[in-house]
């Protein structure tokens, strides 16, 4: 009987010790997710699957988050069905820093951002002047410089096209700076520019596309979301070339794609978080990323062999730009 209550109590006992190291795990654990830095971001229109802005946003996320320890959370249009409902979502989850990923949500991140004066709030691709808010943006006319000066390198019929998602300041600087680049390098060609109206639509990108091709366009510059990927299959069906945009397109058209003017999102908001968790703090006010900055610049040129000339037409111009001997918008 002694013996049957000695192993009772050593069961029992045995049954305490580990229930406390379980419970003290779980607090430990619920105290370092606590101490992690967490981030929230509004995803731009398309959301994940864009094949460029979403994705390459998401990309820098998960580095900072392998690399710098911090988690986030985040929002698709398709599902909050606002910008302002899903900003308002990561506030109230408890997010450090807040982000809107776009031009389309800047209205909507002021709204939430003047409710929240003490919340961290970044936005990316225009300005704002709230104080708790930091702006991202790049020098997207430096990086569509350079595409004009390849586009105009590889194009034979003298005409090349650029589609821009909509007629807006954002897209404009991109078409600005691809028409100077082209431009520079022969003031003869001739460039084509039109606004679809609508990022997420790969139907319309092959539409315009088609017809570009119809007059005579034999390279083709989108920088219109999905509905630029349209444009790339569809120049890979017609045999022209076809410059991606945002992230390296090349896959997406393999046998069209010369290069694509990067924009690098990830490295931005890696740069911020980074800045973040070092100092506790965000930078004030707009940060502005170029070619010197490693904000923006061209993925490898692909499918057309360059000449070594043409190659260092295209290395000279960079080096123009940077060191401001050029005007790119």
């Amino acid at each position: 009987m002694r013996k049957h209550l000695k192993s009772t109590i050593y069961l029992l006992l045995m049954l305490l010790i580990t229930l406390t190291f379980i419970v003290g795990c779980s607090r430990n654990n619920s105290m370092e997710e606590k101490e992690k830095i967490k981030i929230g971001i509004m995803l731009s229109e398309v959301g994940l699957g864009d094949q460029s802005f979403s994705d390459f946003a998401f990309k820098g996320l998960m580095k900072a988050r392998d690399e710098l320890g911090i988690i986030f959370d985040y929002r698709e249009l398709k599902d909050t069905k606002t910008y302002e409902q899903g900003l308002r979502e990561l506030v109230k989850d408890g997010n450090d820093i807040v982000i809107g990923l776009g031009f389309m949500v800047q209205e909507d991140l002021e709204k939430v951002a003047k409710e929240y004066p003490e919340q961290k709030f970044v936005l990316v691709d225009s300005i704002s002047h709230l104080k708790n808010v930091t702006s991202i943006t790049f020098k997207e006319d430096e990086g569509s410089f350079l595409a004009g000066v390849v586009a105009a390198l590889a194009t034979k019929s003298n005409k090349v096209g650029f589609i821009g998602g909509d007629d807006v300041p954002l897209i404009r600087k991109f078409a600005a700076g691809f028409e100077r680049g082209v431009k520079a390098v022969n003031p003869n060609i001739h460039v084509h520019i039109t606004y679809a109206g609508d990022f997420g639509n790969a139907k319309l990108g092959e539409e315009i596309a088609k017809k570009m091709i119809a007059e005579g366009s034999d390279v083709l510059y989108a920088a219109a979301g999905l509905t630029g990927v349209g444009v790339l299959r569809e120049a890979e069906v017609n045999g022209v070339y076809a410059i991606g945009v945002d992230s390296d397109q090349y896959f997406y058209a393999e046998k069209a794609v010369v290069t694509s003017m990067m924009k690098n999102i990830d490295v931005a908001l890696f740069k911020v978080i980074k800045e973040y968790v070092e100092k506790g703090s965000l930078p004030e006010g707009n940060v502005e990323l170029g070619l010197s900055e490693d904000g923006v610049g061209l993925a490898p040129i692909r499918v057309i062999t360059f000449t070594p000339e043409q190659e260092k037409t295209v290395e000279t111009w960079k080096e123009k730009i940077v060191n401001g001997e050029v005007a790119t918008k």
